[in-house]
């Protein structure tokens, strides 16, 4: 993996290299995002394998509430720029020390990412199936 650069998402930039946003303020902050939103940092990286590794770091880092503990604020919590580096980082680190053991998370988290899509995609299907079946008796 690089050297990271986390920056301040602004809206009116645009970024030629690979990147991918985290959110920084709320009960989700940490959270990995394809697409920015105004309270947002972005990762910039070399290429797309590094931005493919920083993301799925970032998403366990997410998923196992390692920015928790960073949160600042009482009302609406937040995670600053350094907090954000600072365990990306130590994540960096832990996952460089075992790369096959990482790897093997990033291949699981990515499959169940998918299952949690697939489930939904049928949620959906199923409301919307409960709402067809209703609304024939009501259009009587």
């Amino acid at each position: 993996m690089q050297t990271l650069s986390i920056k301040t998402h602004r809206a009116v930039s645009i970024y030629i290299q690979p990147h991918f946003f985290i959110l920084n303020k709320g009960n989700n902050s940490g959270k990995p995002l394809l697409q920015s939103c105004p309270n947002c940092f972005v990762i910039l990286c070399n290429n797309e394998e590094d931005k493919e590794q920083l993301y799925w770091l970032v998403m366990g880092l997410w998923q196992s509430k390692a920015f928790y503990p960073y949160l600042k604020g009482s009302v609406i919590p937040f995670v600053t720029i350094s907090d954000v580096k600072q365990c990306v980082f130590k994540g960096s680190e832990h996952a460089k020390s075992d790369l096959e053991a990482f790897n093997s998370s990033v291949r699981q988290l990515h499959k169940l990412e998918q299952l949690e899509l697939n489930y939904k995609q049928n949620l959906l299907l199923i409301h919307e199936a409960k709402r067809m079946l209703f609304y024939r008796y009501m259009r009587k």
